[in-house]
């Protein structure tokens, strides 16, 4: 019996397990959709292609599975490339799968032509043309190994029309994979040495990134940070990796971390560094970095290791096997903590105790920062939270508190506007049970707002959260600070009303102007079982404190007016309790 590309395309999907596909039709793959009508998978229906790899983005966070978008050809395609480059920024597995002209007319600038795999070979880790129909199963399933082995990434498969539509004998297909995959081996002197470290550190901080929560390594770094005893800090990406109710906890370090994360930085004698990349965001100044501490540095992408710091000793490895080696390492060495581990978590809480995060609230108008209190302390901490990105993005990733992996889905390295409400789509599809809150900006919203129209159609409960200040919120920020309250192009005083939006789409809109009725909106949202849209109107110039300046140490921190429990705060950013435990 024959069949066609289009149908050996589903069974490849089919032997990888795909249960659902966000996607948008057109031309070139209209012969895959029409074999879609007769498949069981699940497909769906975005109003944008960026809103496709979004979602597709998004269920992978949530899931820990591979993505799957698929997208027609030329404008299809390139549409997709901004959510390409963000899954490979923060090294999430997705598949994009997009039309393509016949093979007899690439390259010649057909209709809807256009060399997708040029424009994303810098953005994918790999990607592929099908230009043989007998190469189609083979290639699929390539492609989801190496989506979702290593470090993850995207994968991008280009299906040339023709190619989908031509046939071959059923028995002739192969779906087996070229590929010899050889079994990592764990560098077990390594681990050796890195035990040694720990055994002769006094003052060890964990530091957790987001290839925590993506190698289903939260438990084996719960072990190791409890068995040392040390504090914990983490990336943006790693927020969730760590219980945030633990009292090892200090909470995200870098620009708009914590007082109690970045002065652990500046005073810690050892780094382990778990799944993180050392981003600029993190390090700020790299000579001023954790300048007292050697540094133990765990990731599966050896690209990784020495591109911004300088390691002492790298374990190039998956994060569960070498923390799961590491922990049975130090249990065979009898390792008892350190006496000065006492002082040193002590001296963490203080830091901790004496200057939390914190906003000042002035009466009536609603401080967005008692927004995302509200929703964790309303949704008692069970929820899903996709972020925008900008002022949004760091409230929600400040006052939210986060106890379980793959519950925090942000923008975390390419940092794309309009990510957060298809991420939350697809989030929703990837837990059907599970309460899913965008957290958004009236700016960021407004850049794939469309897929409401998504949610609504597909009973996607999701429930938005917009931070209505009327401003381009971070922007506008920066420029009170750095360029003497010039807001250039960043007022919105033009906005649509977001209710009226949300109606016309067929989700439910509700509003809160002053600080009592935050809590009736929250609760009538969450009670509510479709879409609904939260419009908070916040206070217009609010900013996220603590910010430290691009390029400065991490304990020059700008805490702004933050209301400070229980200690003075220095107005030169000197740090009263800071002291050496070398």
């Amino acid at each position: 019996m024959k069949v066609s590309g289009a149908q050996i395309l589903f069974k490849a999907l089919e032997m990888e397990k795909v249960e659902v596909i966000f996607g948008y039709p057109g031309g070139a793959v209209i012969g895959i959709y029409d074999e879609l009508f007769r498949q069981k998978v699940r497909h769906i229906l975005v109003r944008h292609e960026q809103g496709a790899i979004h979602a597709a983005d998004g269920y992978a966070r949530a899931s820990g599975k591979v993505g799957v978008c698929l997208v027609t050809s030329g404008p299809g395609a390139t549409n997709t490339v901004t959510g390409i480059a963000n899954a490979h920024s923060d090294s999430i597995p997705v598949v994009i799968l997009t039309g393509q002209v016949p093979t007899a007319l690439i390259g010649s600038d057909a209709f809807q032509e256009v060399d997708i795999m040029g424009i994303t070979r810098p953005c994918t880790k790999h990607n592929f043309l099908v230009r043989d129909v007998a190469e189609l199963g083979k290639v699929v399933r390539e492609a989801f190994h190496i989506a979702r082995s290593g470090r993850p990434g995207p994968v991008l498969v280009d299906l040339p029309k023709d190619v989908m539509q031509a046939e071959m004998e059923e028995e002739d297909v192969c779906f087996q994979s070229g590929y010899l995959y050889a079994e990592e081996t764990l560098d077990a002197s390594a681990i050796d040495k890195a035990a040694a470290m720990i055994a002769a550190a006094q003052n060890p901080l964990v530091f957790a990134g987001g290839g925590v929560s993506m190698g289903k390594a939260s438990g084996e770094l719960r072990e190791l940070a409890r068995m040392i005893g040390a504090p914990v800090a983490s990336t943006l990406m790693g927020l969730g990796a760590f219980p945030a109710s633990d009292p090892l906890w200090l909470g995200m370090a870098g620009m708009h971390g914590t007082y109690a994360a970045n002065m652990a930085f500046t005073n810690c004698d050892l780094v382990i560094g778990v799944g993180v990349r050392f981003d600029d965001r993190v390090t700020s100044n790299v000579e001023a970095f954790a300048p007292r501490a050697q540094i133990i540095h765990i990731d599966i992408d050896p690209v990784s290791i020495d591109k911004i710091v300088r390691t002492n000793l790298a374990i190039v490895a998956d994060a569960k096997q070498a923390l799961s080696a590491l922990v049975a390492r130090l249990k065979e060495r009898n390792y008892v903590q350190p006496g000065a581990i006492k002082d040193w978590q002590e001296q963490a809480m203080t830091w901790k105790r004496e200057r939390p995060l914190g906003y000042k609230n002035n009466g009536d108008v609603i401080k967005p920062q008692f927004v995302v209190e509200k929703l964790y302390e309303l949704s008692q901490g069970k929820a899903v939270i996709a972020t925008e990105v900008g002022q949004n993005q760091m409230w929600a990733a400040q006052f939210f508190q986060y106890n379980d992996p793959n519950c925090f889905l942000t923008s975390g390295g390419l940092g794309t506007m309009g990510f957060g409400l298809p991420a939350a789509i697809g989030a929703q599809v990837a837990c059907p049970d599970s309460l899913v809150i965008d957290v958004a900006g009236d700016g960021s919203i407004q850049m794939n707002i469309q897929e409401l129209g998504t949610a609504v159609q597909n009973k996607l409960p999701v429930k938005i959260a917009i931070l209505n200040n009327s401003f381009l919120g971070m922007v506008r920020q920066w420029q009170e600070k750095f360029y003497q309250k010039r807001y250039s192009q960043t007022v919105l005083d033009n906005n649509p009303d977001f209710l009226k939006i949300a109606e016309a789409y067929g989700a439910k809109g509700l509003r809160a102007r002053t600080v009592a009725e935050v809590e009736d909106v929250i609760k009538e949202a969450f009670a509510t079982e479709g879409v609904v849209v939260m419009d908070f109107i916040v206070d217009r110039e609010e900013g996220v404190y603590p910010l430290v300046k691009p390029g400065a140490p991490l304990t020059e921190m700008d805490f702004g007016p933050m209301e400070i429990k229980g200690a003075a705060v220095a107005e030169n950013g000197d740090d009263p309790f800071a002291r050496s435990f070398n």
